[in-house]
This record gives C-alpha cells, sequence and structure tokens, in this order.
C-alpha cells in the first residue's frame, strides 16, 4: 500500500512504523493518523511488536498548525475531531502488541503523546520532550491522561506548566523515557532481541491484565475530546494560530 505520511516496514514480528513528514516537521495531521491507525489494525493478529519513530532530528512536532490554518480558512473545521488522535493513542497502549516509542531529536506536544501512549520509550542522547500548549492558551488535553498514567501527576502538571523542553536525562529522571544511549539503534535492537521471545498469546494476556489495573485512559476520553474541542474553537486561540502561521510570531510577541 502507499502511503503519504509514514513508511511502514515489517520484519518478522515486527512492524516499524516511522513518521515521515519532514516538509512539516513530522506534525500530526488527519491523513497521519487515519494511516497509522490502519497500520495498528492491520498489526493485530500477528505482530508482536510496534516501534513508532521519527526522523533523525525530530521525532514529532504535534498538531500540523498549518493544516489546522487551512482547514478553518476553508470552514472545514467541525471535522478536526480529536477523536481519533485519542483512539490512535489508546490503541497504542492497550492493543495486543508490545508498543516502543524509538525517540531521536524533538518530541514535543502530541509528540510526547505518542510517547507517552507506548509501553517502552528508547531514546537517544538528542532527544528533548516538551509541552508548548499553553503558550499558544492551548493545553495537552487529550496528551495528559496518558502522561499522568506514565510519569505521574504532579510531574505531568510541571512539564505544562513549564512549557519548557527538557532533555533526555531529564524525561528519564521523570520516568518518560525507560532508557537512552548515544548508541540508541544498537540499544533498541538489543531491546527486541529480548522482546522477541515473548509470545504473542503471553503479550495479548498480559497487555489486557495491566491496562485492567489501571483504565485512566478510557475513563478520561470522553473529558479529554470535549476539553480539546473546546479549546481549538476559542477565537483568541485560532487568531493565535492564524498570527503564528502568517507572520511566524508567537501570541505574546507585539
Amino acid at each position: 500500500m502507499n502511503y503519504k505520511t509514514i513508511i511502514p516496514e515489517y520484519k518478522n514480528n515486527v512492524c516499524y512504523i516511522q513518521i515521515n513528514r519532514p516538509e512539516a516537521n513530522n506534525s500530526i495531521n488527519d491523513i497521519l493518523i487515519e494511516e497509522c491507525t490502519r497500520v495498528l489494525d492491520l498489526c493485530d493478529e500477528n505482530i508482536k511488536i510496534v516501534v513508532i519513530k521519527g526522523l533523525e532530528d525530530v521525532f514529532c512536532l504535534g498538531a500540523d498548525f498549518n493544516e489546522i490554518h487551512a482547514n478553518i480558512s476553508k470552514g472545514n473545521y467541525s471535522n478536526q475531531s480529536p477523536e481519533p488522535l485519542y483512539n490512535l493513542w489508546l490503541k497504542l497502549a492497550t492493543g495486543p502488541y508490545i508498543t516502543i516509542a524509538y525517540v531521536r531529536g524533538k518530541a514535543n506536544a502530541g509528540g510526547v503523546g505518542f510517547v507517552a501512549a507506548c509501553d517502552m520509550v528508547i531514546a537517544d542522547e538528542t532527544a528533548q520532550f516538551g509541552l508548548s500548549e499553553l503558550l499558544f492558551g492551548l493545553f495537552p488535553a487529550c496528551v495528559l491522561p496518558f502522561l499522568i498514567r506514565k510519569i505521574g501527576f504532579q510531574k505531568a502538571h510541571y512539564m505544562t506548566l513549564m512549557t519548557k523542553p527538557i532533555s533526555v536525562s531529564q524525561a528519564h529522571s521523570l520516568g518518560l523515557v525507560d532508557v537512552y544511549d548515544k548508541r540508541s539503534e544498537s540499544l533498541l535492537q538489543k531491546h527486541l532481541l529480548r522482546l522477541k521471545c515473548i509470545s504473542k498469546t503471553a503479550i495479548i494476556k498480559y497487555k489486557r491484565y495491566v491496562n485492567s489495573l489501571n483504565d485512566i485512559l478510557t475513563k478520561s476520553k470522553s473529558l479529554a475530546v470535549e476539553a480539546n474541542e473546546e479549546i481549538f474553537s476559542d477565537r483568541d486561540n485560532i487568531n493565535g494560530i492564524f498570527r503564528y502561521v502568517d507572520e511566524g510570531k508567537f501570541p505574546w510577541e507585539n
């Protein structure tokens, strides 16, 4: 199949999904969400491990403001539901496979959502993580349930309020990153060698059990989607996004 925003690759029982939008800093658009979901659906039966990765210098920078600008300008805002993205992350968190976020370079906003949704996070020493939404009057409504489950309420709260990117070592100390190294590709392969020994049946039963211990993701879905829709329909927030796209200026700049 031909994909516009990702490069899927299958090796034995492992599926690699590379986010591949270099022209848009690997930002998230509707096609990316649809294509990632389609590939994950194909992984349900036989794939043991799914690896989400980006480019060498950028993992994923969150929402595509240019696409939001274009859609709203055409009067298509009603089509911009956050629910498909939340469902995609929910599938990464609860699906019948082990999910790994392999992070090199920048992960911001929705990029952190991909990271927080995965079972494991393996990173390069170049990786950095940030939640910049509040700078635009937004907040990471759909990211937070996944991030809180991953690192706890206060740490997620602090990251959201500070809006400042953190280094891979800081992310490791918070529990967002499990392991990191400058030889990150080798580190990833060592993990895959071990994880491949686990049977598909064992993975399915374990994921079903462990996700039943904490159902914050399911319980939070409607609230997160509603909050996201509200902040992205706020006229001041939309004006800030338009100004950033049109003039390259942040909302607080004169």
